[in-house]
């Protein structure tokens, strides 16, 4: 008589795992068109990737979204996606934010608290994560092509450029200790800026220390100078602040051209490498220093939505 084969706990447990995933991965690649073309997936990609390509993406068996994929550079690594938002999505952003904006901050390098700066000339607001369906569709958006959770993702910030307003070249990973807390989402691993408008003159998105720079007409001074990317209504341009290795890059360095005519608007998600909490925890917190100042000028009660899940304790919410 043959002896029974005899499998341990472990080698069961794999087995388990290995069948219930074995779907996900098979449904994943119905719509992406070639995983090893994807933009920034193992670390990888094609050298002939500039000219952009269609692909697409979804879940549990059905396409969320398609469109055209760009690779912009390796050094940073950086990618546009082609009409991301739709013209509706760009004006319910530009519209949930106009009555809410006000002078753009910078972070302090040694406190890691906001302040105000001549480097920063924009006025912005965020949004509350969740805010609405349509917010919601759009962070799952940026989920699917990023591949990393939604919770790890920052409130989304709507920004507008007007009247030779600029953002000078900057990082967005964090130099102070403070922010990289691992109980806060730790370091930001990547940015996804989408356009919500096209300006007439000016607003390109320069990297001053990419391997590669722009040139020939169109585009403006300050384009010139680095690589660059034409902010255009819709669009989205995804690019990592730390290298495959978890280093940071400083080729991630970026800035907003002036927006010399016309008006510029943009909206801004930073991704954590963990699920981001403002102020570390759910307890009874404000996440902006303004918020006191916010709740008395009245923003509790016209502002609901976006106070009372950051400015908390402000808000006395809790």
């Amino acid at each position: 008589m043959q002896p029974e084969p005899r499998f341990s706990r472990a080698s069961v447990l794999a087995l388990a795992v290995l069948l219930l995933t074995l779907p996900t991965a098979l449904g994943l690649e119905r719509f992406i068109e070639d995983t090893d073309r994807f933009p920034g997936w193992r670390g990888e990609l094609p050298g002939d990737a500039t000219g952009g390509e269609t692909v697409g993406f979804g879940e549990l068996g059905k396409e969320l979204w398609r469109g055209k994929v760009e690779q912009v550079s390796w050094r940073p690594r950086a990618f546009v996606y082609h009409h991301f938002l739709s013209d509706e999505e760009c004006e319910h952003l530009k519209e949930l934010a106009r009555k809410r904006l006000v002078k753009s901050t910078v972070v302090d390098n040694k406190t890691g608290k906001s302040m105000d700066s001549l480097v920063r000339t924009s006025s912005g607001t965020f949004l509350a994560r969740g805010e609405d369906e349509v917010v919601r569709a759009i962070e799952k958006r940026i989920s699917l092509i990023t591949m990393i959770p939604e919770e790890n993702g920052e409130a989304i910030q709507i920004l507008k450029y007007v009247d030779g307003q600029k953002y000078e070249p900057h990082t967005d990973y964090f130099h102070d200790t403070y922010n990289q807390r691992i109980e806060n989402g730790g370091q930001r691993v990547a940015t996804v800026l989408m356009y919500l408008s096209t300006p007439e003159v000016g607003g390109e998105t320069v990297f001053p220390h990419a391997e590669n720079k722009v040139s020939g007409a169109g585009w403006s001074d300050c384009a010139l100078k680095g690589l660059a990317v034409k902010a255009v209504k819709g669009s989205a341009l995804l690019f990592y602040s730390l290298k495959p290795n978890g280093q940071e890059d400083q080729a991630s360095t970026h800035g907003s051209c002036p927006t010399l005519a016309g008006e510029k608007w943009s909206a801004t998600r930073w991704i954590h490498v963990a699920a981001f909490q403002p102020g570390g925890n759910k307890g009874c917190v404000d996440s902006n220093e303004k918020c006191e100042e916010w709740a008395v000028m009245g923003e509790c009660d016209s502002n609901p939505a976006f106070m009372k899940q950051n400015c908390r304790k402000s808000c006395d919410v809790c």
